[in-house]
């Protein structure tokens, strides 16, 4: 994926994350998850009283997405207060989707324009397979 279309897919992760509903840690998160179709699926950051049932931006992005009918993804844009890579939690449901090789972007919301590229295998090296 171009500069180009990573800075695209930052922009929407950067309006998605304008619907988070983040009272309690006052951390708010978009993202932007891309299809191998060229679809974007939208999500932000949506917590709960009770923190368990919290659910973060790029797992709504991608449960969006299957629940359309995609399972293959090129790559996903995340924007927040800060530079914030996914939780461990988002790591280990998009390894279910995506390769090692699936590039993570991750931009602060004061500039998206500058931004971290990451790849899915140095996020979550030796992921869990379940290999019937």
């Amino acid at each position: 994926m171009s500069k180009h279309s990573a800075i695209e897919l930052l922009e929407a992760a950067a309006e998605a994350r304008k619907n988070a509903h983040s009272k309690y840690s006052k951390f708010s998160v978009g993202s932007a998850l891309l299809t191998e179709d060229g679809s974007v699926f939208l999500g932000c950051n949506v917590e709960n009283a009770s923190y368990g049932l919290t659910i973060c931006a790029e797992r709504v992005a991608l449960t969006s997405a299957v629940t359309a009918g995609h399972k293959s993804f090129q790559a996903i844009a995340i924007v927040a207060d800060k530079l914030a890579a996914p939780c461990g939690a988002c790591r280990q449901v998009l390894a279910e989707f995506c390769e090692d090789d699936f590039p993570v972007y991750v931009a602060s919301a004061k500039d998206s324009a500058s931004f971290e590229t990451h790849l899915m295998g140095k996020l979550l090296p030796e992921r869990f397979h379940f290999n019937p």
